[in-house]
């Protein structure tokens, strides 16, 4: 059985992760891996710069590390999930920062913002929208991030909510709405870029009413960790995403 880590700031949609682990398949099936969530310190709830690079600081990474290492089951990846705390490093710091939390858990690592990029890459896609929960200053340093790796965001719209909490609190409904208000014809695909939003449950939904891909944060991150854990099975019910491997030995993720 494979076992993946998450280190997942605070509490707000973490329960994305037991959903999509119901999708994966039964637990009791040794061929499915396992989801791991660690809740890594937040001083502050806040989508700003100053309490976002507190969050995706090194020394927080390390504890969440060890205190997965700690635990019943040893960890094949670990990804930090937390777009906006990786994001927020710039290109260079965030790969660093990845490269530190790599080095503290012993085993392969990534981030949430690395998974959009490698995901994008995985699709094909080069143009997207981005429907974002963070306010504006925030979610223009995510375009910047996908700039860097060849991503053209033709469309971004923000909601301007300031703390995870908050985002935790939408609905089915208005996720779809958030989606698709942020959708523009030019997009290849749709990015909702925040871990704190709950999408698991209704990647399908969103794609079925965008009519085309919709990556979403918790969606490409355990699509990441399974990828860095060498995972080979397609699957339905997770979005386009994931109905092909996740792992084709087509470069190595970040």
């Amino acid at each position: 059985m494979r076992t993946i880590g998450f280190l997942y700031p605070g509490y707000s949609a973490e329960d994305d992760y037991p959903t999509a682990a119901g999708l994966l398949g039964s637990p009791d099936d040794p061929a499915v891996p396992k989801l791991l969530v660690q809740h890594t310190e937040m001083r502050e709830d806040a989508h700003r710069v100053d309490a976002l690079l507190d969050i995706g600081a090194d020394d927080v990474l390390a504890v969440g590390a060890r205190e997965l290492a700690a635990g019943d089951a040893s960890c094949d990846a670990v990804i930090w999930a937390c777009t906006s705390g990786s994001f927020v490093f710039g290109w260079d710091g965030a790969a660093a920062q990845v490269e530190a939390l790599r080095t503290a858990a012993g085993v392969p690592a990534s981030s949430t913002s690395f998974a959009f990029t490698d995901a994008a890459a995985r699709l094909g896609v080069s143009r997207v929208a981005v429907a974002a929960t963070y306010p504006e200053d925030i979610a223009e340093r995510f375009v910047t991030f996908l700039a860097t790796a060849g991503v053209t965001v033709v469309r971004l719209s923000a909601l301007d909510i300031i703390t995870a909490a908050e985002v935790g609190t939408l609905g089915r409904e208005r996720v779809l709405e958030v989606a698709a208000a942020g959708d523009h014809p030019d997009a290849e695909a749709v990015l909702l870029p925040d871990t704190a939003l709950h999408t698991m449950a209704w990647l399908d939904d969103l794609e079925q009413k965008l009519g085309k891909p919709v990556l979403t944060a918790n969606q490409v991150s355990i699509w990441q960790g399974l990828r860095l854990a060498g995972d080979t099975t397609a699957r339905t019910g997770l979005g386009a995403l994931f109905r092909t491997p996740p792992s084709d030995g087509a470069g190595e993720p970040r």
